[in-house]
């Protein structure tokens, strides 16, 4: 795609990198195919192909965005399936990324958008609110269907049925601690805790802490670790996005210091592809370049490591059958694709592939909150393919996936780490016992 900046533009690293990603775009419409919102909504302006136009005429005239481009930009789930599909390799993250930060300076949203956003900002990242939130969101669930009648209100009737009917007790596996290895210790990691997983549901972690420490790893809990950073920066919000995901490293640092790491093993998938991309979102930061280079280096979802150790004979599962539901931070953002499955196969259940398995189930970190009605019909499309291969229970890699698939079927939706640990050696998971 033919480009037209201005030199004085393209002494703008973050510009620079933008026009280099639009000039590899050839039009050729594969994109299309795959994109979530093309196939739900069928205009141009919703595929990648079409939100590459509305930046590069954003970004080349330097002018603020407007509602055209920030309509069409908020509608993009990020799930980057066009950058699996793409031939060219165009870095449609990158560029999408810059897009929303462009939009968080130049755009002043409407209120109640600005109250929402904020209010996500102010909590999600955060544990203790999280937890505080959930709880008075789950006594105004009765008034969710007050918000519909108004569509800018919307959002706000999303978020109190996201709210889980129940909220898990608070975890030990979440404080500061070292859980040594059973036997020989053959790696050394740090896990992270998370900030809305860790609240939603923290079986996750105390599974991935029961399983690696039987097979010989001694898993590290650091203190001062806090969110990945995504929410936020899927926001637009730069800023903060960087502060957090600066708090991290210099967390791991320590313990790299420490004692060493063999991986920082991450268990929420949205969490791990932002985390492998810290090295390009500081890279400007001299003081913090190599270190985020490092750190993203070590990044590993927990499924990855698991298929680099050896794994004894599994127990008895009674040869379950699982549909395998690849988050597309997973199966896009971090291009695992083959180690869950081997490993749910391994450990002797029956895998079983979902039907346009590519396309998103509309979660997307806070997307099923901020467009809700589109959110919604991917869920619905989605759980009608997972349903038609007639699992027992659904495995997934990603906590937004599970709250999102699991509002909409009776089928049991598991972590896929949480399945692992029964079948070697651990507790059978409470949502299918």
């Amino acid at each position: 795609m033919q480009t037209a900046f201005t030199a004085d533009q393209l002494d703008q690293p973050d510009v620079a990198h933008s026009e280099k990603i639009i000039r590899k775009c050839v039009h050729c419409g594969f994109c299309t195919a795959t994109c979530p919102t093309y196939v739900t909504l069928g205009n141009e302006l919703d595929s990648p192909r079409g939100r590459i136009y509305l930046i590069k005429e954003m970004l080349e005239n330097d002018r603020p965005a407007d509602e055209k481009v920030v309509t069409h930009i908020d509608r993009c789930l990020s799930c980057l399936a066009c950058m699996t599909t793409c031939p060219s390799g165009v870095n449609y993250m990158h560029l999408v990324d810059h897009a929303r930060a462009h939009i968080e300076r130049t755009y002043r949203r409407p209120f109640v958008d600005r109250t929402i956003r904020r209010i996500l900002a102010a909590t999600l990242p955060y544990p203790a609110r999280f937890r505080a939130s959930l709880t008075l969101a789950r006594l105004g669930r009765p008034f969710a269907p007050l918000f519909d009648a108004v569509k800018p209100l919307k959002p706000f009737g999303a978020m109190l049925r996201l709210a889980p009917v129940t909220l898990p007790a608070k975890s030990p596996v979440n404080a500061p601690a070292v859980h040594p290895a059973a036997g020989a210790r053959k790696k050394r990691v740090a896990l992270l805790g998370g900030c809305a997983q860790s609240v939603l549901d923290p079986k996750i972690n105390e599974a991935t802490v029961r399983l690696l420490t039987r097979l010989g790893v001694e898993v590290v809990v650091p203190a001062g670790e806090g969110c990945c950073g995504a929410l936020v920066h899927h926001m637009g919000q730069e800023e903060p996005a960087l502060d957090f995901a600066r708090a991290n490293i210099d967390v791991w640092a320590r313990e790299i210091e420490k004692g060493g790491l063999d991986a920082i093993v991450i268990t929420a998938s949205g969490c791990g592809t932002t985390i492998k991309d810290y090295h390009h979102m500081l890279r400007l930061d001299p003081a913090y370049a190599e270190k985020a280079a490092a750190v993203s280096a070590l990044a590993k979802d927990v499924t990855e490591l698991l298929a680099e150790l050896e794994l004894p004979a599994p127990q008895d599962t009674g040869g379950l059958t699982v549909a395998y539901h690849s988050a597309c931070s997973m199966q896009h953002g971090q291009r695992i694709v083959r180690q869950p499955k081997a490993l749910l196969a391994k450990a002797g259940f029956s895998v079983r592939d979902v039907p346009e398995g590519h396309l998103c189930c509309g979660s997307a970190g806070t997307y099923n909150i901020m467009q809700p009605e589109i959110a919604a019909r991917l869920r619905d499309r989605k759980v009608k393919n997972i349903e038609s291969v007639a699992p027992q229970a659904i495995a997934t890699g990603n906590i937004g996936c599970m709250t999102q698939i699991g509002g909409a079927t009776k089928i049991p939706v598991i972590h896929t780490v949480e399945l692992l640990d029964w079948a070697f050696g651990g507790e059978k998971p409470a949502a299918i016992a």
